[in-house]
């Protein structure tokens, strides 16, 4: 609210509102990870994407709010009728942000470079089925596949295929140079990322005209930043206990969304004891669930017993197979060698979640005998050494990518699962367009995963941002790893 002291009486109020509405059309985020890099087509943080996503880079389709796939670079398509050849119509006047020309060249570029042998892409597998890609006429692209699969156009929605140039890849980790409504300035490494709308953006611009990404990985510090009204959202925000106070003030709105998140107990499927059935399963019967959302989460979070979103109507309710009992789990521990119970470690990247929970799941395991060494790391050691490196016993983290149950197809991925039944089964559920016929293999896959005790499956990730009053436009669910900027206003 405007309030006219008399010596501003003869000041117009119009002029007044005027530059107050002038003065908020920037905004600041708060988000607890910081990217390792710029480039989402390279590498597995979701972190990447939770700044670049539809801000800076596009695909050729997208995730709306809701997870619907809709056009993105493409305006439109056709399938053959063998499901073999995508015909994509792309936008015309579609620039990079360095003015260069964004033409149906560089999607080859982009596809092709998915696919190469020295491709660093974290999603690789999900674009196998790409043979080639024909450049028809600069508007027009051709995509063969060697086999039908009915998530291409949501696999090309992903981050991991938004479309990039030839003459900026060299630099893309540094200096993302994207075709999205807001351009890249700056990255003051451990501090924050700086964006500035891009004033020649093919589609509806933007309404901010900058935005800026501060990197805070302490609730606390998240807490105390958006309570003194130094950011103007916190994406995620790290201390839901603190939620009911934003709640009760007026000047704050809080969402609490779902994600695609399953948080899991991640076991070194190949390392020994964790290379044992039994060892797994006693892990999962040693973990209570609910004492990790109500202890780590504030009673956010939804249990889960596979990998795979609750929301989703064809998940499965598992949980009654790793149901809290230790027990059980001594039991299978002595079944498989192990009646004095092991050491193994366990690392925790920074958020909340893996912090605060793997404190209380190294408590849980210490009651059946298993001693797990915390070891706290940041974001890009755990990338480095857990996730490509494979150099560990236990790890918590979050998986945040859509509808992803096909990780466990991939024997090579940081956990090791290899089983060539469910390989398979991934195989034939990628070829299938039956939706009945693709639910049921689904439900197949869940209890596969289960019934091995992969991981320990703990909770779905639920997101809570807190934001000030008068912004709107913010995604309160998490369909795919973004904040979204696209639609994001103050309201005057």
């Amino acid at each position: 609210m405007l309030h006219l002291r008399p010596l501003l009486l003869g000041v117009s109020a119009a002029a007044l509102l005027a530059g107050a509405a002038a003065a908020k059309d920037d905004i600041t985020i708060g988000i607890q990870l910081e990217p390792p890099h710029m480039d989402p087509t390279s590498a597995a943080a979701g972190a990447i994407d939770s700044v670049l996503y539809s801000n800076v880079f596009e695909g050729l389709t997208r995730f709306d709010s809701s997870g619907a796939v809709i056009p993105g670079l493409a305006k439109s398509w056709e399938i053959s009728d063998d499901g073999l050849t995508y015909t994509f119509t792309l936008n015309e006047g579609v620039t990079f942000h360095d003015g260069t020309t964004m033409d149906a060249e560089d999607v080859k570029f982009s596809l092709d470079r998915i696919g190469a042998e020295n491709s660093a892409n974290a999603q690789k597998a999900l674009y196998s089925a790409i043979a080639e890609v024909n450049v028809i006429d600069s508007t027009t692209v051709e995509v063969k596949l060697s086999e039908a699969n009915g998530n291409m156009l949501f696999n090309l929605a992903w981050g991991d295929a938004v479309i990039v140039a030839p003459e900026s890849i060299e630099n893309i980790k540094q200096t993302p140079i994207g075709t999205g409504a807001f351009k890249f300035d700056s990255w003051s490494q451990g501090d924050k990322v700086e964006l500035s709308r891009y004033d020649s953006y093919w589609g509806t611009p933007a309404v901010l005209t900058s935005a800026t990404f501060k990197f805070i990985s302490d609730p606390t510090a998240a807490f105390s930043a958006m309570m003194a009204e130094d950011i103007d959202v916190f994406s995620g925000f790290p201390a839901p206990e603190n939620l009911p106070m934003f709640e009760a003030d007026p000047r704050f709105q809080v969402l609490v969304g779902s994600t695609e998140g399953e948080t899991i107990l991640a076991m070194n499927n190949k390392q020994a004891p964790f290379d044992n059935v039994k060892v797994r399963e006693a892990v999962a019967h040693a973990i209570d669930r609910q004492a990790i959302i109500d202890g780590a989460m504030f009673g956010y979070g939804t249990p889960i017993g596979t990998h795979f979103a609750p929301h989703n109507p064809a998940y499965v309710d598992l949980t009654g197979d790793s149901a809290f009992d230790p027990e059980k789990s001594k039991a299978l521990l002595a079944e498989a060698g192990f009646a004095d119970g092991f050491e193994t470690t366990l690392f925790l990247p920074p958020p909340s979640y893996a912090r605060r929970g793997g404190e209380i799941i190294a408590a849980q395991l210490a009651q059946v005998g298993i001693k797990a060494q915390i070891t706290n790391v940041e974001w890009a050691q755990w990338l480095e050494s857990v996730f490509k490196g494979k150099n560990f016993g236990l790890t918590i983290v979050s998986h945040t990518e859509p509808m992803d149950i096909n990780i466990y197809a991939n024997p090579d991925y940081y956990f090791q699962y290899d089983n060539p039944a469910f390989q398979e089964l991934i195989a034939a559920f990628n070829v299938e367009t039956d939706t009945a016929k693709r639910t049921e293999m689904l439900g197949e896959a869940q209890r596969i995963i289960a019934g091995d005790y992969v991981n320990g499956y703990l909770f779905q990730l639920a997101f809570p941002t807190v934001a000030k009053a008068g912004i709107t436009g913010l995604w309160a669910d998490q369909p795919t790893q973004s904040n979204d900027l696209t639609a994001v206003s103050w309201s005057q």
